[in-house]
């Protein structure tokens, strides 16, 4: 039997026994119910990243100086610093050297907000607890093999089920890094006005969700540190390849479920909505001085020449590479926009060209230490932060050890 004859023979094998497979059963929300939906007890734990949400809207206008002073301790009448942790898969070993050489340098300031997509979600719970955290983090992406993020699965379970490979592996490597005390530490800087969010992907709506961390974290939710486990997984499940996330939710008394997927389906990294007045946030907490913005893309951005082999999977493979490199610029032209507008500083690190090392399977420990030291390397040097997106020509720059 020739290759042809063999690819149509297998093909209608798969397509039989597909059609004679069941998928898991759900509970999906019924569209009308898609704005009421809610975590039981925690009305702030996710928005959409699109809104600005009403809740918050209503309870912002309403405090006043006192109640923000109270409310905001960490962050009130002072300077804030943002971060914002991109995508990456195994290149988030850069940030993570990145924040921990930045960290070195003893300039590395205390986040007012965290934000982070994908391997960024994970990276970030502790980039916002701070440098005490950054043997934490080199542990993960120093020691972390592909085999404990996934399971691949056969072909026809691959096929038959949801996705390609079984993340129970990363679900363990979460729960064991983000512990209780992990979660506690969390609430704790909550509760002083800092914000820690992650983003994820609501598949049945096709829109991003932007979680809240620290209003679960510091919840009376009884089931708080599995939903943030669930959350972090869900962040980092790259559709196809990882299953799906589905997360509890409530109304009227009644469960239904949500599948979410990996943050970066919707954007590879993120600040706040473009629909949020900024201004009138920074106004009212009295911040000192400009918000700095620090974006960590855990990426490289310039064009790399490559030749593809005329074969299907080098060229889906390529033609993804490449969707998701532009994407994540186009993300970066957004928040530089959003900066202009709301007077925010814009700074950019981003995995630099003269890296040229290669993995030699998804999660390598010897490519992410070398990645991780390269990052470490350019911080303790006082690394210079890009003040525009790719292409956008800004004379000024700023290293790490001015800040």
């Amino acid at each position: 039997m020739n290759k042809k004859l063999q690819l149509l023979f297998m093909s209608l094998i798969l397509l039989i026994v597909a059609g004679c497979s069941t998928t898991a059963q759900r509970n999906p929300l019924p569209v009308e119910l898609m704005s009421k939906a809610s975590i039981p007890g925690i009305p702030n734990a996710r928005f959409w990243a699109d809104e600005w949400p009403k809740f918050s809207i209503k309870r912002f206008d309403t405090m006043t100086e006192e109640d923000m002073n109270k409310l905001f301790s960490g962050v009130y009448n002072r300077p804030h610093n943002y971060l914002a942790i991109s995508g990456g898969g195994s290149n988030g070993a850069f940030g993570a050297g990145l924040l921990a050489g930045w960290a070195a340098t003893g300039t590395r300031p205390e986040f007012t907000m965290v934000t982070g997509v994908s391997t960024g979600a994970l990276t970030a719970p502790f980039a916002f607890l701070g440098a005490d955290y950054d043997d934490e983090l080199k542990k993960v992406y120093t020691t972390t093999k592909t085999s404990d993020i996934a399971i691949d699965r056969n072909l026809i379970s691959g096929m038959l089920s949801d996705s390609l490979a079984d993340t129970a592996p990363l679900k363990k490597l979460i729960q064991r890094y983000v512990s209780e005390d992990v979660i506690a530490a969390i609430a704790k800087e909550h509760l002083r006005g800092r914000r820690l969010f992650v983003g994820t992907v609501n598949l049945d709506a096709s829109r991003s969700v932007i979680w809240n961390i620290g209003a679960i974290a510091s919840s009376d939710y009884p089931g708080k540190v599995d939903l943030i486990h669930e959350v972090l997984r869900a962040s980092a499940a790259i559709p196809v390849a990882f299953p799906p996330v589905m997360i509890p939710v409530e109304v009227n008394g009644r469960q239904y479920d949500e599948m979410h997927v990996d943050g970066g389906t919707g954007s590879q990294v993120f600040v706040y909505p473009a629909a949020v007045d900024w201004q009138q946030i920074t106004r009212k907490l009295k911040v000192q001085g400009k918000p700095e913005v620090y974006i960590i893309r855990n990426s490289f951005l310039d064009p790399d020449y490559n030749g593809i082999i005329p074969s299907l999977m080098p060229i889906a493979s390529r033609s993804i590479d490449s969707l998701i490199r532009t994407q994540g610029v186009g993300d970066l032209y957004q928040i530089y926009a959003l900066c202009e507008r709301d007077g925010n500083e814009f700074n950019l690190a981003y995995i630099p060209s003269d890296f040229t090392d290669k993995p030699t399977e998804g999660f390598d420990p010897v490519y992410m230490t070398k990645l991780y030291q390269h990052g470490y390397n350019m911080a303790v040097k006082g690394y210079t932060w890009k003040k525009g997106p790719p292409g956008f020509i800004k004379d000024s720059t700023l290293s790490t050890n001015e800040k």
